[in-house]
């Protein structure tokens, strides 16, 4: 039995371990991502850190990624900046965020 609770602890271990990591990894990718919009947008340093932590905050409205999505889009609008470059973009700086958590 003792054996059998130090596998189950330690399956709880990695799996606390793998949710704060994803959970770096998407705080990361929001950054970089409200990094990119402030530049489409057009924001000085100062705005452009008020809008990163903007984008950090809208990933806590809802589970996943579309309240982000949501958040970008709706601000890019009149940039004509389309769904899927968002998306890729999205995709990119999570794979570069990811990258540096390695």
């Amino acid at each position: 039995m003792s054996s059998f609770d130090d596998r189950e602890k330690s399956f709880e271990k990695k799996f606390a371990h793998d949710e704060e990591l994803q959970f770096k990894v998407s705080a990361r990718r929001n950054k970089y991502l409200g990094q990119w919009a402030s530049q489409i947008l057009g924001y000085d340093q100062e705005k452009e850190t008020e809008y990163i932590q903007s984008v950090i905050k809208a990933d806590f409205e809802e589970a996943g990624d579309e309240d982000v999505f949501r958040k970008i889009k709706t601000d890019l609008k009149d940039h004509n900046i389309s769904d899927e470059e968002i998306r890729k973009k999205m995709d990119e700086l999570n794979e570069k965020a990811k990258s540096e958590f390695k």
